[in-house]
């Protein structure tokens, strides 16, 4: 089975909303629950990038707050074993958030990745 075609260039803020969670066959998903999508990234950066999203709206990991807590739990569950199985079939994972101005999409979310910059 071949990967989705990445979409095209999104111009978008948030695409997590906008495109990954409303349409997931879009997408080459490795995890998707009531809550949480994991899916390989669009346009990854290094040889193995997973994304990992809250399903619901969140800006981002400064800004959540009590009211995301079962979110937050969710998403972080999902971080680790997407992690924990990228770790053990590469030998090392990174998790990474960004923030600010970091944040090209304004919806929080996860980097899981391995492997060299592409």
């Amino acid at each position: 089975m071949e990967p989705p075609t990445p979409p095209p260039a999104y111009t978008g803020s948030d695409f997590y909303c906008d495109v990954a969670i409303p349409d997931p066959g879009a997408l080459e998903v490795i995890h998707l629950d009531e809550r949480v999508p994991a899916f390989h990234h669009t346009r990854p950066y290094w040889q193995v990038h997973v994304v990992v999203v809250p399903g619901r709206h969140i800006a981002s990991f400064t800004t959540a707050g009590a009211a995301d807590e079962d979110d937050l739990r969710a998403l972080l569950r999902v971080v680790q074993q997407v992690a924990r199985e990228v770790e053990r079939e590469h030998g090392a994972a990174a998790v990474l958030t960004n923030l600010g101005s970091y944040q090209d999409s304004k919806h929080l979310h996860v980097h899981v990745h391995s492997g060299p910059r592409r």
